[in-house]
């Protein structure tokens, strides 16, 4: 859990830690963007080569080293001169979490042979993950806040070295024993493959579906079907086609995909709204945004018990869709004074994907052979940031749309922009048209929201009738002996 926690926190981290860092190292405004995207983009184009390589040396070996280059990227990027330093010290914490994530996973996949432990387990990992997010920007304002921006990086070292000491003390080593030749070339290609469509889709819900955007989508979705082609075709793939054979990883890979979108895109408007149209501020919003991860910690934990009482994993998971869902109907009632219901809203959001979440990586890594549980990890969670992208493309497209339709005419150039930008021209307008136009670029606001919380929630019942149909008949051991019982006599 240390690891994990630490790498979902550096998600969010520099929330509040940007202004600083803009005043001390004075970057240009496409190096601040570097600074803060850098993190997440190389991680999640790394997942897929490292879950792999841990499999092939060693989920121990790589977890400790990648914990190694995360305190030491941690440590350069808190004392760092120069926006260059800062952006290539985020990038080596990319790499850092793309190792650790898969790994813990992948530990958790050989160190719980029996399948209610497993579950379990799992269901703490997916809680942490998901409050490690919300955590991290609130971590980042109180650090902030008492003292300098590079105090957020060096909360890393403690863990880590923790990590380093008891990790080869507490953690079995584990490996495929016949793991074949690592294919250098699925490296570049799976990159080229994840970090266009990531960037895309990250840039689409600000910028609209502009043709830059578009093409780079495109352009990753070409080298996705090279790579695919690749794995198809050569001796010992990097991510092995008969991983998709068995039969529930393919449909669990789906549907954590589309529990993701889920995730992501309500994230998107419900933390716009606490600061935007109820005018928290950065702080206030982040303290607001962790109420809604307290019904997590029970979610997954009651999933777990509901499948190991006799519940069908299937009819578990519709109903995570379904309590998802009904977190977006809450949504679509939100008026532009209604912090309540929208931190309920999203709490029961939160509640449902987490339920969701939680079985199906059980399911994903239960019906995987135990040495291909490094890669199998990397594909879920792979799948899980291309979700997140498309959630905040789609469900952001939609409420922009309304906004920009919803926002009068005789509003400045700006403000049909975005509800941020409107904020930041009202004060120039004379009399009360300044009052007049944020009040009315937070109605259009509030109605995109209403209108993508209404996607949202069609998209998510329909995942739930996805997963009554493809998991009805999905079984998985209930336990297994990752080698032969010694007997003492």
């Amino acid at each position: 859990m240390l690891p994990l926690l630490l790498v979902s926190m550096d998600v969010s981290v520099l929330y509040f830690a940007i202004p600083q860092i803009s005043a001390d190292l004075e970057p240009t405004g496409t190096q601040q963007l570097w600074i803060f995207d850098m993190y997440a983009f190389v991680l999640a184009g790394l997942l897929m080569t490292m879950g792999s390589l841990g499999d092939r040396i060693g989920r121990r070996r790589l977890l400790l080293v990648g914990a190694a280059a995360f305190g030491a990227a941690s440590l350069v990027a808190a004392y760092a001169d120069s926006a260059e330093t800062l952006i290539a010290a985020r990038a080596v914490l990319g790499i850092g979490g793309a190792t650790l994530m898969p790994s813990t996973l992948a530990i958790i996949r050989t160190l719980f042979t029996d399948r209610a432990q497993r579950s379990k387990a799992i269901g703490l990992w997916s809680g942490v993950m998901t409050a490690g997010v919300a955590l991290g920007s609130v971590m980042s304002g109180v650090l902030v806040e008492h003292f300098w921006w590079g105090s957020v990086f060096l909360v890393n070292l403690p863990a880590m070295v923790l990590l380093l000491i008891l990790g080869p003390i507490l953690l079995p080593e584990s490996k495929n024993p016949a793991p074949g030749r690592f294919d250098l070339l699925s490296v570049p290609l799976s990159l080229a493959a994840v970090l266009p469509v990531i960037y895309g889709l990250k840039e689409i819900p600000s910028e609209g579906w502009n043709v830059r955007y578009v093409m780079s989508v495109t352009v990753g979705l070409l080298f996705a079907a090279l790579f695919v082609h690749r794995q198809r075709t050569i001796e010992s793939p990097m991510i092995p086609p008969s991983l998709f054979r068995g039969r529930g990883f393919a449909p669990a890979v789906s549907l954590n995909l589309l529990s993701s979108f889920g995730m992501m895109g309500s994230a998107l408007f419900t933390t716009q709204y606490l600061q935007s149209v109820l005018g928290k501020s950065s702080m206030e919003a982040a303290l607001w945004g962790l109420l809604p991860t307290v019904l997590v910690g029970v979610a997954a934990p009651v999933a777990a018990q509901l499948v190991q009482r006799g519940v069908n994993r299937a009819y578990v998971v519709s109903g995570g869709f379904v309590l998802a869902a009904c977190g977006y109907g809450m949504l679509t009632a939100a008026g532009t004074d209604s912090l309540w219901l929208v931190l309920a809203g999203a709490g029961v959001i939160a509640a449902g994907i987490v339920t969701v979440m939680s079985q199906m990586m059980d399911l994903a890594l239960g019906t995987v052979p135990v040495e291909k549980a490094g890669t199998a990890s990397s594909v879920l969670e792979t799948g899980a940031e291309f979700g997140g992208a498309l959630g905040m493309a789609l469900l952001g497209s939609i409420g922009t749309a309304v906004y920009r339709h919803d926002i009068p005419d005789a509003a400045p150039a700006a403000a049909h922009e975005t509800l941020g930008a409107a904020l930041a021209v009202a004060p120039q307008l004379p009399g009360r048209a300044g009052d007049a136009l944020v009040s009315a670029a937070r109605e259009a606001f509030t109605s995109g929201m209403q209108a993508a919380a209404v996607a949202g929630a069609l998209l998510l019942l329909g995942a739930a009738v996805l997963a009554a149909v493809t998991l009805r008949q999905v079984r998985v051991r209930e336990s297994e002996s990752a080698e032969p019982e010694k007997v003492c006599v």
